[in-house]
């Protein structure tokens, strides 16, 4: 910092200019971690340095505006001494204007939460720059309130734009707050049903969030909107912007913490007496309670600790579950039977194939009639029980009412989950019968009862000779997996192409390509999972191109939850289908996937979409490799 000569004017323009310069050219962090520190001791108590400050930051020319700008407001310790360090300059310059209220805003979200604090605590401290403040409100609440904004902007900018709109709202005042009531009621309306529509869990609480506190600000007096959501760190700390923290230079008074400490030093005193005066209290009270006995007590009280409980015994029979779920009125019966569904299914599979279609009707339409904790789950696992048991109508069944008329979302997508889980339960060996106790025999070390000496002399003596060998560079046993046949190879095709049939016809109440997309994004999954659990079956070919068509026409969807579905459909097709079928197969539905996930990875603003897109370019360029080093 310059000394300048006490009565003499001299300009500092060519200071601006060298700060500029010195900024735009890469050493913004050298020069300001020196300067703005001195030039806060130097403002602090002299105004003269202060405009001598102003007038610096004024003269740099627009071109290296920016650069100027970001650094002090980032290197700035709280929005007061950014205050004394800028002063009205956002209101002076129209370049600094765009910087502060709209770059740094709106178009940037890389800034720290302590950043946007100094920023808009920077605004909200003169009366002239309120007014931008409040601008900056409604512009940030008009993207926020943006279905486009929503959609294709990544969740870490809607997250920064949510906390830039609290942090807005802890500096208004209740007239600024009364002239603004309406609009702010209009976007908190637009912008609730924008993020309640998303797939994303995430901007769903964010809209959540957000809407309770612009609520709390409007309706003071009356009903505010609250939200059933998960408190974690990130939402206290949301919430937590919404209070205006004081300046870190206030500090209490004395007299205020002389009165405080008197007042702590007052309480254990009045705790002494407390104590003192609560034992002799209920000295009389049982005086008079054993003068007064009843003679009631003299009555000896009934043994019943060998009591049990009368429960209801659930159907032992498929079609006496079948009454009770559909026509009983006993509710403990009903509670019992939903309980026992699931074992008595896996129990009994041929009685259950003979009901199968009518059983799963009757399941998937269940609904609760008493408070059992986990019908959901209870419900869901008969559904996979019957359909792991009778698998080809039970599957039709279900792939045909998920395109039906007259069904809850919630409904379509128990389907979807459990045609998934039932895929993966049949896709796996069966860890029962024999393969279960020779498992459990083999790995075991122990003598067994009634085994043969020999063979039990002959296991110890190896055990010890292993314990005493070293070895070097051997790697963990290898324990034998449970084997068998993949009983979800005659199946898939039942599971996969009913469901891929139908989505681009919308239906009265089920439009997949329209306000449905939550459900779509659900389908995409699941045919990723099922086109997974598909591998070395026979209709893994016919599958896995009839899942690149699908693919391909959908990949420009606006929701990023359904393009990470369509992404995660890739990596299924190409883990899954042979390398030989693909490059004979599908060769041109490959170069044009490769073509779109190189503009995934560049243009896409979701980072998940952009990770998946590369992960599946990498699964291609191995997929490559790999058939170049195969002998032909």
């Amino acid at each position: 910092v310059c000394f300048i000569p006490d009565g003499l004017d001299c300009s500092i323009s060519f200071v601006s200019h060298v700060l500029g310069k010195v900024c735009i050219h890469g050493r913004q962090q050298e020069i300001l971690s020196v300067l703005v520190p001195r030039l806060t001791d130097l403002t602090n108590s002299d105004c003269i340095w202060q405009r001598i400050c102003w007038r610096l930051v004024e003269c740099v020319p627009d071109r290296w505006m920016e650069a100027v700008v970001l650094g002090f407001v980032q290197r700035a310790p709280r929005a007061n001494v950014l205050s004394r360090l800028l002063g009205n300059l956002v209101v002076k310059n129209k370049k600094a204007q765009f910087v502060v209220t709209q770059k740094m805003l709106l178009l940037q979200y890389g800034h720290t939460t302590a950043v946007l604090q100094n920023l808009l605590g920077y605004l909200a401290l003169d009366s002239l720059r309120r007014a931008l403040l409040i601008k900056v409100l409604k512009e940030l609440l008009e993207t926020w309130g943006s279905s486009s904004a929503v959609k294709h902007s990544p969740p870490e900018q809607q997250q920064y734009i949510s906390k830039a709109i609290l942090i807005c709202l802890s500096h208004l005042k209740e007239p600024e707050i009364e002239s603004c009531r309406q609009e702010l009621l209009t976007s908190l309306m637009e912008g609730v049903k924008c993020h309640l529509d998303s797939n994303l869990p995430q901007i769903r609480r964010l809209g959540m969030i957000v809407a309770e506190s612009i609520s709390s600000k409007i309706n003071t007096d009356g009903p505010v909107l609250k939200f059933q959501y998960e408190e974690d760190d990130e939402a206290r700390e949301l919430k937590s912007l919404l209070v205006q923290t004081p300046p870190s230079c206030v500090v209490p008074s004395p007299p205020d913490n002389d009165r405080n400490e008197k007042a702590d030093a007052a309480l254990p005193g009045v705790l002494e007496s407390n104590k003192k005066s609560h034992p002799a209290a209920p000295v009389k009270p049982e005086e008079e309670s054993d003068a007064e006995l009843d003679s009631d007590d003299d009555l000896i009280p009934y043994d019943m600790s060998e009591d049990k409980e009368l429960k209801t015994k659930a159907p032992v029979y498929i079609r006496d579950c079948i009454e009770v779920l559909t026509g009983s009125e006993d509710v403990e019966k009903w509670e019992a039977t939903v309980k026992a569904l699931e074992s008595l299914v896996r129990k009994n599979p041929a009685a259950t194939r003979e009901v199968s279609v009518e059983l799963a009707k009757i399941v998937l339409h269940l609904e609760e009639k008493t408070c059992i904790e986990g019908f959901a789950e209870l419900r869901q696992r008969a559904q996979v029980a019957i359909l792991t048991t009778d698998p080809i109508p039970v599957a039709k069944y279900l792939t045909s009412q998920f395109y039906s008329l007259n069904y809850s979302l919630r409904q379509r997508v128990d389907i979807l989950d459990v045609l998934v889980l039932a895929a993966q339960e049949l896709s796996y060996p069966k860890s029962h019968g024999k393969t279960k106790h020779s498992d459990a025999q083999k790995p075991c070390i122990q003598l067994l009862p009634g085994s043969d000496s020999s063979k039990d002399w002959r296991r110890i003596v190896d055990e010890r000779i292993k314990s005493k060998t070293r070895r070097f560079a051997t790697g963990q046993p290898q324990v034998e997996r449970a084997s068998g046949p993949n009983e979800f190879n005659s199946v898939a095709g039942h599971f996969f192409f009913p469901l891929i049939q139908h989505f681009d016809r919308p239906l009265t109440t089920f439009d997949l390509l329209g306000e449905d997309h939550f459900v779509l994004g659900r389908l995409v999954h699941a045919l990723a999972i099922l086109m997974y659990l598909a591998v070395n079956t026979v209709a893994v070919t016919a599958m896995g191109k009839a899942l690149m068509e699908f693919v391909w026409a959908l990949r420009f969807h606006t929701d990023s939850y359904v393009r990470q579905g369509l992404l995660s459909c890739i990596s299924s097709v190409l883990l899954s289908v042979p390398a030989e079928r693909l490059l004979e197969d599908v060769t041109e539905e490959l170069l044009e996937t490769q073509s779109w996930l190189g503009d995934v990875v560049e243009k896409d603003p979701d980072g998940d979409c952009r990770r998946l897109a590369l992960q599946n370019l990498l699964l291609m360029e191995n997929l490559k490799k790999k058939l170049k080093t195969v002998p032909s």
